[in-house]
Order: structure tokens, then C-alpha cells, then sequence
């Protein structure tokens, strides 16, 4: 099956999925558990809103999330967030970062994000991207970027839309609230991507002109992976990769 893949120039490229399913380097089942990649990021369960079963399965830069029990109101929080991640997570640092990081310091970050999708499920595919005003390794923090690459179900982003906007070659409508702990913005592709190439800087850049930072707080770590209502088992990231210059 032939993926198109969105780059930072707008332009589609296609990119054939291997033949096969991928053999799991290492499966972790833990609620909260992780594990580290060949690339020196980190996959994590972080089922933080079940008790029902989840697994994820890591290969090379990426993860399958072969076991996912169970669903919780699609009007409420998601049952969990099975991603891969660099940066600092509640203390636990992929290997090597070097977030967090003062953005006014950073001069570009690009970074490749692929899915793999499925059906059966109701979910958002999301990437995220986190600051803080200090350089923050626990706990949460201040401002949290969605980028929303597919939804399926009945699910939207936190707070409401405020307009739509143009970033890293492709449109997205433009959500903002709040979840009581952090200042949250959502970018909202209008239909399914199946990749995207782009500089998380820009992105940044977008927070800082709504407001929610300034170029003085720090990048404190990017993520990928899906928010689960329904399901999920075979939903899949298949690459995955970040530079900060």
C-alpha cells in the first residue's frame, strides 16, 4: 500500500510501506511503561486514563500499538497517548537530547512524523510539541501544540475554533482552550495526512503569535502517536525522526 506523504513544501511524495508486518523490537504492556530506540528516542505506553489492557510494540524509530482494550465517552479525555517521543517526559529523558532548550536559541527543528491507520477505532493522530517558560523535565507543562494529522469518530480537540491558518505548506483549522492545566492550541488538518515533513519551529512560531509563549521559554520535548477513545489495536508510527539546530 503506497502512502502519500506531505512535505514541508507542499508537494506529495509516495512512499511504499514495507511488505509485511514489522517484527517488534520490544513490546512494553506496562501502563506507564517505555522503552528507547535505535535512534535515541523513546516509546512509551502512557495508557494514563485505562486500566484496560494496552500494548505497544517498538521497531527501529516507531511503534504498533498491538493491544488496546476497551473505550471510554468520546465527549470526555482520551483513554490513553502511545507515542514516540525525544525530550524529557516526567523525568524520563530520550537518550542524548539536548531539550530542553530556550527557543530563541533554536534555530530550526525538523522533524518527519509517517502513520500507519486502521479501522475499527475512534481516535485523533496527534503530534505534540510542549513548552514551558522554565526548562521544565517533570511534571506539566504551560503550553502544549496539537497537531492533529486524522481524527475518525466523533472527537475534537480541546476548547473551540478560533480560524484556520497556513503552516509548513498545508491548511489547518485553529482550536484553543484550555484543560485546566495547560494552555492547549490545535492545528486540525481539514482530512486524513499520512505523513508530514516540516520545522516543529514553525509551529512554535504560530503558539508564540496566539499568544501561549514567547521566544525566551523552552522547547521541552515533541511527541507522536494517537489518543485512543476506541480501540486502536494496528494503529501505527512508522517513522519517525527530529533535529534541533
Amino acid at each position: 500500500m503506497a502512502a502519500a506523504l506531505v512535505l514541508a513544501a507542499g508537494s506529495l511524495t509516495a512512499v511504499a510501506a514495507a511488505s509485511g508486518p514489522a517484527v517488534a523490537d520490544a513490546q512494553v504492556c506496562e501502563q506507564f511503561g517505555s522503552v528507547s530506540t535505535p535512534g535515541g528516542y523513546i516509546v512509551q505506553n502512557n495508557a494514563w486514563g485505562t486500566t484496560a489492557p494496552q500494548c505497544v510494540d517498538q521497531s527501529g524509530d516507531g511503534f504498533t500499538l498491538s493491544r488496546a482494550d476497551g473505550s471510554v465517552p468520546t465527549n470526555g479525555a482520551p483513554k490513553s497517548y502511545p507515542s514516540i517521543y525525544a525530550g524529557c517526559h516526567y523525568t524520563n529523558c530520550s537518550p542524548g537530547t539536548v531539550l530542553p532548550k530556550k527557543v530563541s536559541a533554536i534555530g530550526s527543528a525538523p522533524s518527519r512524523i509517517a502513520y500507519r491507520y486502521t479501522d475499527g477505532a475512534v481516535y485523533d493522530a496527534a503530534y505534540d510539541i510542549w513548552l514551558d517558560p522554565e526548562p521544565k523535565t517533570d511534571g506539566v507543562n504551560r503550553t502544549e501544540i496539537m497537531i492533529w494529522l486524522n481524527k475518525v469518530g466523533p472527537v475534537q480537540p480541546i476548547g473551540s475554533k478560533t480560524g484556520s491558518t497556513t503552516i509548513a505548506g498545508q491548511n489547518w483549522d485553529v482550536w484553543k482552550g484550555s484543560n485546566g492545566s495547560n494552555d492547549v492550541v490545535s492545528y486540525v488538518a481539514p482530512g486524513a495526512l499520512a505523513g508530514l515533513d516540516f520545522d516543529v519551529k514553525d509551529f512554535v512560531n504560530g503558539a508564540i503569535a496566539e499568544g501561549l509563549a514567547t521566544p525566551e521559554w523552552y522547547l521541552t520535548s515533541v511527541q507522536a502517536g494517537f489518543e485512543p477513545w476506541e480501540n486502536g489495536a494496528g494503529l501505527a508510527v512508522t517513522d519517525f525522526s527530529l533535529s534541533v539546530g
